[in-house]
């Protein structure tokens, strides 16, 4: 499929997102406004195809929309330093590494609540609940 002339679908066939999401991407600034056709579709080039997919890709590593608008920004600038996007990726590694660590808090809670399950009981005896009603 060439890369010009995209309608709102082929956009969303070659990178996995929905149509919704990219008007939404529109409407936000994220994505540039794409010119019209003829029959008034939208038409997407391959610059908004690679700044989609940037995006996407963002969005996958779990980077937030206003991060995202920052990256965007930074990128059109090439002798910009890279110090800025260092700064931008670090923060989020410190904030996903937060969320690592809670995450294996809470499987440890739940091994351990889930260890005083005999099982085979009924709800009335049940101990996993009793440990969830507790403090």
């Amino acid at each position: 499929m060439k890369r010009e002339n995209l309608k709102i679908g082929d956009l969303s066939d070659l990178t996995g997102t929905k149509v919704v999401t990219i008007r939404y991407y529109e409407k936000i600034g994220l994505l540039p406004s794409p010119g019209r056709s003829v029959n008034n579709y939208r038409s997407y080039d391959a610059a908004a195809l690679d700044r989609l997919r940037f995006i996407r890709r963002c969005r996958d590593l779990g980077f937030s929309l206003d991060q995202i608008r920052e990256l965007l920004g930074m990128a059109s600038d090439v002798a910009r330093p890279c110090r800025e996007v260092d700064a931008i990726t670090a923060t989020h590694l410190a904030q996903v590494e937060r969320k690592i660590a809670d995450l294996q808090a809470l499987a440890a809670e739940l091994r351990h609540i889930s260890a005083k399950c005999r099982g085979g009981g009924t709800i009335k005896n049940c101990r996993i609940l009793d440990a969830m009603s507790s403090d």
